[in-house]
């Protein structure tokens, strides 16, 4: 797009946000300007510069930011410097302060009695008449402008002589959702997911279209109830600034202990912990979540399953959603060939599936650009605090039936991934569109970017947790003309293990068990090179039971060479073999046939069939042996990118148990006996 358009474009979005939502909008440069030298929430400050600064005149700009910064040093409460403020009300018998109120009744007196956080005064009484027009100061409580007075009654005992005079909200006394839904009709979708962009403080005109999206996402845990998300990538992208910075309703645990009590419910002061307290509990840095209690885990995951948990004698139900941000230390490819994408989770998650398959999305945190300065906007967006409002407006709402109307979800999601698409999907559309006035195009391009998200769960959970969640070909269809689509991960497509076309001679994939169970890929190389006829190793290690395969594989061939071809030499050469595990769990002893037909391959400088994959075993006689784990074996061919696979005759039988999807991704080739396999293989008749 051309520089000026954009420019004006954009221009044209700051007045048209100016005029539609007057007094709600604050131009986000002149927040970074304050927010470095004063230590007050965001949401504070935005209040301030929206009544002071909401116009586009520079000079009248210029006036009102420094008001505020006066407001602030003259009125600003300093937790230090309390006791100080508390004199300057006493001497001067009446004084402005800002700090955050909260109001209980005391039904003994039946008065309302104000606590003061920063100032640290309790039982202050307050007019009836600020509590019923400004109801957030009995929830959790608000920033205010207060004007206290002091008189000092000798006859009276028992009641404060601090009353409040004058009591003005900084943050957001009540919220006309209304306004919003009228308001977003005169912006189209681009300009509104700009808007929202911009009232988090980023530039969108610096981002790609993708990006934006997974921005949006981040703030879908603050419109949906419960709803469960991880975001893994490198550091600096912004990962908790959403959860610490813009919403007041959301909490950023940072660094690694917690406990059941003060997460959800604490069984000696009967209180309920963050999830009944906040909308969203955000944990940084994943790395080092540990409980002290052993139960943590397990009732974690009772929570993210189900909304509520049952600690003591009664069952607790609270609608905070869970957000789980990390770093990733290696590069996205490495982490995909050698383990899965949840790796960077504490050891006692990182290989549990139940913990895992309840995040409803797992967002790509490597698609996210590092921030830098240009990122960040100097336009006009929301005030932080009128935005937190509108999105905890919008959790009492649903729009998990959005899809309904014109798509059907495909066969392959279970219970657990339609509720989490739905989730998504809901909370996308409160975000981009309040009012529920949206089109077919609209929700497709949501439905697709909320299967993405859970796929790359499903495909984790695949690979930690084999075949019981073989199912991840997500898809869904349309109403009318019943056509499927299917939805991909991009990270999935380029990571192949085994390349596409023929190999080199001599080369041979082969899958089996490792010692713990877990079934890995491994690649052969063998090379014959002239010499008297031994037989080198290299890449075992001290595995015993690679090693005596391997000399199996190759007392066969010598015993066997002339069967298979008279040009084979076996005292006329050297043979030799190197071993790549090329997933890292460890050697496997199931390799007698591959290297049988590595040695044939080498030798006569035939490679095998492009992309095969041998699976089997066999003894020093040729006896061969069934496959253990046929269908996982087979899961694990395919993944790797296997398009033909291998197999010995007696496990025919096994072909029952094996999904149809499975089945139809590589050709199946039987081979009776070591010999058979070895012509197979080399796609000789």
């Amino acid at each position: 797009m051309d520089e000026k358009v954009e420019e004006t474009m954009t221009l044209d979005l700051d007045k048209k946000l100016n005029s539609v939502f007057a007094g709600r909008v604050v131009r986000k440069d002149l927040t970074k300007l304050i927010k470095e030298g004063a230590n007050v929430p965001i949401y504070v400050l935005e209040y301030l510069l929206g009544m002071y600064c909401a116009t586009d005149d520079e000079q009248s700009i210029l006036e009102g930011v420094e008001r505020v910064k006066k407001i602030l040093s003259d009125n600003f409460v300093r937790p230090d410097e309390a006791e100080k403020i508390k004199s300057r009300i006493r001497e001067l018998g009446q004084y402005s302060i800002i700090d955050k109120v909260t109001v209980a009744l005391n039904p003994k007196i039946d008065t309302y009695e104000a606590e003061f956080s920063n100032l640290g005064l309790k039982g202050v009484p307050v007019p009836a008449s600020y509590v019923k027009e400004f109801d957030k100061l009995l929830v959790g409580g608000i920033w205010c402008m207060i004007k206290l007075d002091y008189f000092y009654d000798e006859e009276v005992r028992n009641i404060s002589p601090f009353t409040v005079n004058n009591l003005k909200p900084i943050q957001m006394p009540n919220m006309d959702i209304n306004e919003v839904f009228e308001g977003r009709r005169q912006f189209t979708k681009e300009e509104w997911i700009d808007v929202l962009i911009r009232s988090i403080g980023m530039e969108p005109t610096q981002l790609e279209e993708r990006v934006k999206w997974h921005l949006l996402l981040r703030l879908v845990a603050l419109v949906e109830n419960n709803y469960n998300m991880c975001e893994l990538g490198p550091r600096g992208t912004g990962k908790s600034h959403v959860y610490k910075e813009v919403s007041p309703n959301s909490i950023l645990v940072s660094g690694g202990q917690s406990t059941v009590a003060n997460l959800f419910y604490n069984m000696s002061s009967r209180k309920v912990g963050l999830v009944g307290l906040w909308d969203c509990v955000a944990f940084d840095e994943v790395a080092g979540i540990r409980f002290k209690d052993k139960d943590g885990i397990q009732i974690m995951k009772d929570y993210m399953a189900s909304g509520s948990f049952a600690r003591g004698k009664e069952e607790k139900s609270a609608s905070a959603s869970m957000v789980f941000v990390g770093n990733i230390n290696q590069s996205v490819d490495t982490l995909i060939k050698t383990s899965h994408l949840f790796a960077p989770f504490p050891p006692e998650m990182a290989n549990d599936t139940a913990f895992f398959d309840r995040m409803h999305y797992y967002l790509a945190g490597w698609e996210i650009p590092k921030m830098r300065p240009e990122y960040f906007t100097d336009k006009y967006g929301f005030i932080v605090d009128y935005i937190a409002e509108f999105f905890r407006e919008m959790r009492k709402r649903s729009f998990a039936d959005a899809i309904d109307r014109y798509f059907k979800l495909g066969n392959n999601l279970n219970q657990r991934d339609t509720v989490a698409v739905r989730k998504t999907v809901s909370g996308l559309v409160k975000l981009i569109y309040p009012n529920g006035e949206y089109t077919r195009e609209d929700i497709e391009e949501i439905l697709q970017y909320a299967l993405e998200g859970r796929r790359r769960v499903k495909e984790q959970l695949k690979k930690i947790g084999g075949m019981e969640f073989y199912d991840v070909m997500f898809s869904y269809l349309d109403k009318e003309t019943m056509a499927e689509e299917y939805v991909s991960v991009p990270e999935q497509g380029g990571g192949k293990l085994i390349p596409e076309g023929m190999g080199r001679h001599g080369h041979v994939y082969v899958v089996g068990h490792g010692n713990s169970g877990m079934i890995g890929v491994y690649k052969l190389e063998n090379q014959v090179v002239s010499g008297t006829g031994k037989f080198d190793k290299s890449g075992v290690g001290s595995h015993r039971g690679a090693k005596e395969s391997l000399d199996t594989a190759f007392r066969f061939f010598t015993a066997n060479s002339k069967s298979i071809s008279n040009t084979i030499s076996t005292k006329t050469k050297d043979y030799l073999m190197h071993i790549s595990d090329l997933q890292g769990i460890g050697l496997t002893d199931e390799l007698a046939i591959a290297e049988l037909i590595g040695l044939c391959s080498g030798a006569l400088e035939k490679p095998v069939q492009e992309s095969l994959v041998v699976l089997g075993n066999m003894t020093v006689g040729g006896t061969i042996s069934k496959v253990e784990e046929f269908a996982n074996m087979l899961q694990v061919c395919v993944d790797a990118g296997a398009k033909r696979v291998l197999i010995p005759a007696i496990s025919i039988v096994d072909l029952q148990a094996v999904p149809s999807d499975l089945l139809v991704k590589v050709q199946p080739i039987f081979y009776s006996d070591p010999i058979d396999a070895v012509y197979k293989a080399l796609g000789v008749s």
